[in-house]
């Protein structure tokens, strides 16, 4: 059964005023979401994302409604999951929790692979629950920027023996968090978050606090949690087979004592979130035992740049804007303009 731990909510220095209610107070925080995010989403699976899931040993998924989510895991021996252009498929005996999947709820997933830092994400909606596999009809499919993989050092950690068993300092030590959320129509979204130890998550009274670094700035997740304000997080410590899975009611400040509380090299964020009336839980993973994801068993042959860029020539999204996104990326040595330009985000801009 679900462990809910602290005491009641102590709102310590919060000012329920500093909170972010409205999609306007998000967006003048962070800003809008940059028209080339934007347009790396497609509506299926291409051949990039199709190699790409046939190489991954192990995924994060989430699956939910407009009532609620929660996030469970998938792993084994690499191509464990399958797909089609349209539909993807994953063994019921290799998730952690396969009895979160029913028909038309809502799907979010992360795809890692072995030493690469950019995941894919890959959102749609469940089909068909059999007796041996899930299937999911993908609505959406975009890559997502290292950075948080990067600040966890997720694929250079060494394997755990000895994890932390008390649930405190686990959460404590933990460095990389999969955030779950839902909107108003039950579309699921899965976040990636990543920090060095010690800064991921902070609690103050029974609220658990983390926050929002650079990124990818589609900020899916905190439009949803403004209408939707029910989540779910996984965190894990890289190395280690345990996993904590909680849910909560969660809410946005830009409250500067909060924010300072996760500076990292002289970097405050501009926003945190706190997760409020929470349910958590600690247990050993399954899927993670099973992908032996660390230490990392070399790099794939894949380029990540190359396929974040079909993504953007594959969108159907109109607009003049859009016309010349696509077409700056037509021209020669157009990818590994890309990658450099990931490449300078993930040095000069992490924090």
């Amino acid at each position: 059964m679900p462990t809910v731990i602290g005491p009641a909510p102590n709102f310590g220095g919060f000012s329920m005023s500093k909170q972010i209610d409205t999609v306007a107070e998000l967006e003048a925080i962070i800003g809008k979401t940059p028209l080339p995010m934007m347009l790396k989403v497609i509506d299926h699976l291409d051949e990039g994302a199709l190699r790409w899931i046939g190489l991954s040993p192990f995924i994060v998924t989430a699956f939910g409604d407009a009532s609620g989510i929660a996030v469970t895991m998938a792993g084994g021996k690499f191509g464990f999951a399958s797909a089609g252009v349209r539909e993807l498929r994953l063994p019921t005996a290799l998730l952690d929790d396969a009895a979160l999947a029913r028909p038309d709820v809502g799907f979010a997933s992360l795809f890692p692979l072995p030493g690469i830092t950019e995941t894919l994400r890959v959102n749609g909606r469940v089909t068909e629950v059999r007796h041996d596999e899930i299937c999911i009809a993908v609505e959406e499919c975009y890559g997502h920027c290292g950075k948080a993989l990067i600040r966890s050092d997720f694929w250079t950690a060494p394997p755990l023996a000895s994890p932390p068993s008390d649930l405190s300092a686990f959460i404590a030590d933990c460095r990389f968090l999969a955030l779950a959320t839902t909107d108003a129509q039950g579309r699921a979204d899965l976040s990636p978050k990543g920090d060095p130890v010690g800064m991921m998550v902070h609690f103050e009274g029974s609220r658990l606090w983390f926050a929002d670094r650079p990124g990818n700035r589609r900020v899916d997740s905190f439009r949803n949690i403004i209408t939707q304000p029910r989540v779910a997080a996984a965190l894990l410590i890289p190395g280690s087979t345990r996993v904590v899975r909680l849910s909560g009611t969660a809410h946005m400040t830009d409250d500067a004592a909060i924010r300072a509380q996760f500076s990292v090299q002289d970097k405050t964020p501009a926003l945190a979130i706190g997760i409020d009336d929470l349910s958590i839980t600690m247990s050993e993973s399954r899927a993670l035992a099973q992908a032996r994801l660390w230490p990392a068993a070399g790099r794939p042959d894949i380029d990540p740049a190359k396929v974040f860029m079909e993504h953007i020539k594959l969108n159907k999204t109109n607009g003049l804007g859009a016309r010349l996104t696509s077409a700056a990326l037509s021209v020669p040595g157009a990818a590994g303009l890309l990658k450099k330009t990931l490449e300078h985000e993930y040095k000069n801009n992490l924090y």
